[in-house]
C-alpha cells in the first residue's frame, strides 16, 4: 500500500464535509438534505461511485460549488467517498441529518479550514484513511480568548445575549 496526501481545495468563506457512504442513492439523499437545510442554500456535492460504471456523481444549486466538489472527488479519487462544499451556511446547520442519511457511513471532517486528506492506494483503488484538518494548536485559550469565542458564537446567532 502507498501512502498519499491530497490538499483540498475550495473558495474562502465555503465550508466542506467530507465522509464515505454506500450507495449510488446517496448523491440525491444528500442533495434533499441539503434542500431542506436552509432557505435556498448554495451548495455542490460530489459522491464518487465505487462499482459498475465507478463515475463521480454531482448534484447541487450552485454552478460553482458543483465544479468545486467534482474536482476534490477527482483529487481523492476514493471509492464510496462523498464531499459536499457549502457556501453561506455552515455545517451545524446539516452534519446530524447528514449522519442521519441512510447511505453515510461515517464523517470525516466538517470544515472551513484548510484539509490534506490522508489516502492509502492498492492496486484495487483508494481509500481514504484519515484527514489533517486545519493546523495544531499554538496554546490553551485565556480569558480574552473566551471572551472573544462567547462573542462570535453570539455573533453568529449561536447563542442568547
Amino acid at each position: 500500500m502507498e501512502l498519499k496526501t491530497e490538499r483540498l481545495a475550495f473558495p474562502e468563506g465555503c465550508n466542506i464535509i467530507l465522509g464515505q457512504a454506500h450507495f449510488i442513492k446517496t448523491i440525491e439523499d444528500l442533495y434533499e438534505i441539503m434542500m431542506g437545510s436552509t432557505p435556498s442554500p448554495k451548495f455542490g456535492v460530489a459522491f464518487s461511485e465505487s462499482s459498475g460504471p465507478c463515475l463521480i456523481r454531482k448534484a447541487g444549486t450552485d454552478e460553482e460549488m458543483i465544479t468545486v466538489a467534482v474536482d476534490n472527488a477527482l483529487k481523492i479519487a476514493a471509492g464510496h467517498s462523498f464531499i459536499i462544499v457549502m457556501k453561506d451556511i455552515f455545517p451545524i446547520n446539516v452534519l446530524n441529518a447528514i449522519k442521519g442519511c441512510q447511505e453515510v457511513c461515517r464523517i470525516f471532517c466538517a470544515t472551513a479550514n484548510p484539509v490534506e486528506v490522508i489516502i492509502g492506494q492498492t492496486e484495487q483503488g483508494r481509500g481514504v484513511l484519515g484527514v489533517i484538518d486545519g493546523f495544531s494548536p499554538k496554546g490553551v485559550e485565556a480569558e480574552k480568548d473566551i471572551e472573544e469565542r462567547k462573542a462570535l458564537l453570539r455573533k453568529f446567532g449561536y447563542k442568547i445575549g
